[in-house]
């Protein structure tokens, strides 16, 4: 991939009025097909880019595998200003699609993708059969600390990843046709702790087809699942089976150990209903839930809220089942808002027309409430097509699902395909957009907007510092919530003995506590603008 310049770009509002300020866009362009999975917000408030992509030249060889000409792991990390700080591939030598990346607490990340590849150039374990989960774990400069391949001989692809309050993380995605499972395709949940090792596997599933699209974490250190069921539910005496009494040829003995089968307890309404699954901290299902009517629905994203949850996706359904909504025109954005337990509080539609894709959810939190819901996506034509069709689009709602605005962002120039792939809110109230823009089909760029929004900003909790993990035991990270060029951060011990000092441009600053010794210490900011900030800071 080629890079060019930093941008600024235009926003066009549909509905309603929101000062807003485009902060950055970055362009990556390419000459092939590259997909953009996910931008990931780190600890200090820089962003990872993730996708797969074709590199350009003739690939990598190593002695006793052959070249690589597929799709490898694509990774570009930008800094506060959008200014690229690096760039990684990670390749096998057939196709891998990198699907979901998790920034975890010491600063770095865990991949985790779908891998066609045996060992061989940077993939280190052989296939397990078929296609299979590739995991790897890197700091925060994209060297890797340690990498996984989970599979069977069946075909696993991953779609999600989480890093649980354990510091260990779940992996979510699919299996198909497997002999430990109920249907053509199953949920495929992975636990592990902090190193990689497996915890246990959970294979969740109806009479049909089922894939997880999204995961998220859940306060109690569980996970909460997204899953498109186009499958009926499975009677047997006692949903769960341990599947060492069932004698699979597809795994070994240790691995059977760890695996359990739970099997869906609840009917679908239609073609396709938003299956929900709450899982607790050790990977056993607390409660599901089904929403639809007897159209095809399809659950895209999931975000917690202060005391629930908001669900999302497409909707063909007319009013029926217990959808109590019906659609305007083609294919219609349908949220639901649940309570902890999964009870449904209120549902919502909403239309672009023709085909609305939902692809991004953040949920704006107050103190002890939700304050908003910002939605990200795009729309596909599908018989008359309209002005907008094909344009990232933002969607924001109050706490009760009311429309209060909505506007595409076209960017610098208007390709004649650009497809959000995903939306992240920043704690700041800026907005990061990341999708594909494509003058032709099979030639598509990546493309990341960042924009202030001061309607959005508004509703932010405001502060002057913020100090995180605290207390810390080897590095810290310094916020500064007001606006400022530059700023001289400052440490100090109980006795006014100065420690550090050093000058920062960027609102999230990391600083090493390793040398410290344990007790209190203070933090004081002082900005260009003669503005000063203190924060108490405690070493383990």
């Amino acid at each position: 991939m080629k890079k060019i310049y930093l941008s600024a770009c235009t926003v066009c509002t549909i509905l309603g009025l929101s000062a807003q300020e485009v902060l950055w866009q970055k362009d990556i362009k390419s000459s092939t097909q590259d997909f953009l999975s996910q931008v990931t917000t780190t600890i200090d408030q820089q962003y990872l880019i993730t996708g797969s992509s074709i590199q350009a030249g003739s690939g990598k060889l190593e002695a006793g595998s052959r070249q690589n000409n597929g799709y490898d792991f694509h990774l570009v990390k930008l800094n506060q200003q959008g200014n690229e700080a690096w760039e990684k591939y990670f390749s096998g030598s057939n196709h891998d699609y990198l699907s979901a990346t998790v920034a975890t607490q010491d600063g770095g990340f865990l991949l985790a993708g779908t891998s066609y590849s045996g060992k061989g150039l940077d993939k280190k374990e052989e296939s397990k059969g078929g296609a299979d989960i590739w995991l790897i774990r890197i700091n925060e400069f994209g060297d890797e600390l340690w990498q996984r391949t989970l599979g069977t001989s069946s075909d696993e692809e991953a779609r999600a990843v989480i890093q649980s309050t354990d510091l260990g993380f779940f992996v979510a995605g699919n299996v198909q046709s497997s002999s430990n499972g109920y249907g053509s395709k199953d949920v495929w949940i992975t636990r592990l702790d902090k190193e990689g090792k497996e915890l246990s596997q959970l294979i969740l599933g109806g009479k049909g087809l089922d894939e997880v699209e999204k995961m998220i974490p859940t306060k109690d250190g569980g996970a909460l699942l997204g899953v498109y069921s186009r499958s009926s539910e499975v009677r047997v005496s006692g949903s769960e089976i341990r599947n060492p009494e069932r004698k699979s040829s597809d795994t070994s003995t240790a691995t059977r150990n760890l695996i359990s089968a739970t099997s869906k307890q609840s009917s679908n309404f239609g073609e396709g209903d938003y299956w929900i699954v709450k899982l607790d901290k050790n990977g056993k299902v607390e409660w599901e839930k089904n929403f639809g009517g007897k159209g095809d629905d399809h659950i895209r994203t999931l975000a917690s809220t202060a005391d629930g949850y908001i669900i999302g996706g497409e909707s063909r359904s007319e009013r029926s089942g217990n959808k109590t909504v019906g659609i305007e025109e083609g294919t219609d954005l349908w949220i639901i808002a649940l309570n902890e337990r999964g009870d449904e509080q209120w549902q919502k539609s909403y239309n672009f027309k023709n085909r609305d894709i939902l692809m991004g959810m953040n949920a704006i939190q107050g103190h002890e409430q939700t304050k908003g819901i910002l939605l990200g996506g795009y729309t596909q034509a599908e018989g008359r097509i309209q002005e907008n069709d094909e344009t990232f689009w933002m969607l924001y709602l109050d706490s009760n699902g009311n429309e209060q605005w909505r506007k595409h962002v076209t960017g610098e120039s208007r390709q004649k395909e650009e497809r959000l792939s995903d939306l992240k809110l920043n704690r700041d109230g800026s907005i990061v957009l990341a999708g594909t823009s494509a003058k032709e089909l099979g030639k598509e760029n990546w493309k990341i907007v960042k924009l202030g929004d001061k309607q959005v900003n508004d509703l932010i909790e405001k502060y002057d510092i913020k100090i995180y993990p605290n207390p810390v035991s080897d590095y810290a990270y310094v916020e500064i919530g007001f606006d400022f060029k530059e700023a001289d951060i400052m440490l100090y011990d109980m006795s006014g003995r100065q420690l550090q000092n050093f000058k920062t441009k960027n609102r999230v600053t990391k600083i090493n506590t390793q040398a410290l010794v344990q007790g209190a210490y203070l933090v004081t900011i002082k900005t260009d603008n003669n503005k000063t900030a203190n924060a108490k800071l405690i070493k383990k």
